[in-house]
């Protein structure tokens, strides 16, 4: 059986998506290729003798694109069995399905790939028998990426002049055990996570140091849903691998709940964390469920400054409840607690996303904002009742994308956007730089 595994789209790392589930593939016997269009054009002789082709869509992005390459494989090969794997898979089901898709599987999604290709070896394979949502605990393999673009061809990490380190990715839990109401993972783990064993993931990040990868990032949601796996991982890779750097994401909860764990992540070389902040307008947080408070922001801000672990913020900055003068605030917060290198400007622009099956749409308030979903957007599209801040958000969009100015000047840029729409200006404020803020050379997006 041939198959191909696609990924169009992973914010510059080598997917993890696609290795994964090579490896259980290529155990059961399939002829595997793995495809990333992200780095490389969709290779017609391949797609031409696949048996299945499966898309990867963790995320928004990737699936829209998948979308669109779906039209070319198909052009190519009509006879393949095409599939949908990851998080957007189960919750865009229909549509997916009505563009050609024979099967869906989201959540632990290795097992599904595996009995698929079981399923249509059989002499009149049956329509789908595999759940489209899995979350079966399974025994993981180490991923096989020996087919997969070089870690140089993805992004990197500038660390300060001259010291730009080759990145590789990988996963110690997969799901979430929170219920955040506008993140994707719910709709299809429910608040629940697994585990990846630890002799896995550091076998996995043995490869990529052997590969070139002198810094790792852990896509984990929250790395602190299982702490003791987290540090142990993190002493382990420090023990073996003393010089090669990591980054985390992790709650702000977490952030304030385990306190006492930073002092570990700065020292087996942690260089920075992501933390989905979202908002500094508590009433937002609540409705997005976060479990924090922007009170909260400003400690964990300050506990990861007192063991010098920079913190990098993300924000959802436009949603239907954004005020100018509460997007003016967030601007003016960030110039305060000294965070404006440590934000990527497309942070700034970051508009809200309602998915299908977001638990945003249980709330009376968000019905009568939202339209109609569109498939093709794959949202449920809103507008703002002040049409300032949409066109904010346009203007903020525009100036950010593909700029290579300095973050510092981007933010001064940002903030005269929004005063010049409030009418106001008390001039810039004075924006405290570190003076090395180490960046990943793709900016963290969805």
């Amino acid at each position: 059986m041939n198959v191909v595994l696609i990924s169009t789209y992973e914010m510059g790392r080598q997917p993890f998506g696609l290795a994964s589930p090579a490896a259980w593939l290529r155990r059961a016997g399939a002829a595997v290729t793995c495809q990333d269009l992200a780095i490389e054009k969709l290779a017609d002789e391949a797609i031409a003798g696949a048996d299945v082709v499966a898309f990867y869509v963790p995320m928004h992005t990737a699936t829209r694109l998948a979308v669109e390459a779906l039209a070319q494989v198909k052009a190519i090969n009509p006879r393949c069995h095409i599939c949908f794997y990851g998080l957007y898979a189960p919750v865009n089901e229909d549509y997916l399905r009505s563009l050609g898709a024979g099967t869906i599987l989201g959540g632990e999604f290795e097992q599904g790939l595996v009995d698929l290709v079981a399923r249509l070896a059989r002499p009149a394979p049956a329509h789908q028998s595999e759940p489209v949502i899995s979350l079966a605990r399974q025994r993981f393999m180490v991923p096989d990426r020996h087919d997969l673009p070089p870690l140089s061809d993805y992004a990197h990490l500038h660390v300060g002049p001259g010291d730009v380190r080759p990145v590789g990715y990988t996963e110690a839990t997969r799901g979430c055990k929170h219920l955040c109401r506008h993140c994707p993972i719910v709709p299809v783990y429910g608040g629940r996570f697994r585990v990846i064993d630890a002799d896995i993931v550091l076998a996995d990040v043995a490869g990529q140091v052997a590969a070139g990868a002198r810094h790792i990032t852990f896509g984990d949601p929250d790395f602190f849903n299982a702490p003791g796996h987290a540090l142990r991982l993190v002493t382990s890779l420090h023990d073996r691998f003393p010089n090669v750097t990591y980054d985390v994401t992790i709650k702000v909860e977490h952030l304030l709940q385990h306190a006492r764990h930073l002092h570990t992540l700065e020292q087996t070389g942690c260089l920075f964390v992501t933390s989905a902040v979202e908002s500094i307008d508590d009433d937002i947080l609540e409705i997005f469920d976060k479990n924090h408070t922007a009170e909260g922001f400003r400690q964990a801000v300050a506990l990861c400054d007192a063991v010098g672990l920079l913190l990098n913020p993300t924000f959802v900055a436009f949603t239907p409840w954004t005020t100018l003068e509460g997007y003016r605030e967030m601007l003016l917060s960030i110039a305060e607690l000294g965070l404006v290198g440590n934000t990527a400007p497309i942070q700034y622009a970051i508009r809200l996303l309602i998915p299908a099956g977001s638990k945003l749409l249980e709330l009376s308030t968000v019905e009568g904002i939202v339209g109609r979903f569109d498939p093709v957007s794959l949202v449920y599209p809103w507008t703002h009742f002040d049409e300032r801040v949409d066109r904010l958000q346009r203007d903020v969009l525009a100036a950010v994308e593909n700029t290579g100015a300095p973050r510092a000047e981007v933010f001064r840029q940002v903030l005269g956007l929004v005063e010049s729409a409030l009418g106001v200006s008390n001039g810039a404020p004075i924006v405290r730089q570190r003076v090395t803020v180490p960046y990943l050379t793709e900016p963290w997006y969805c």
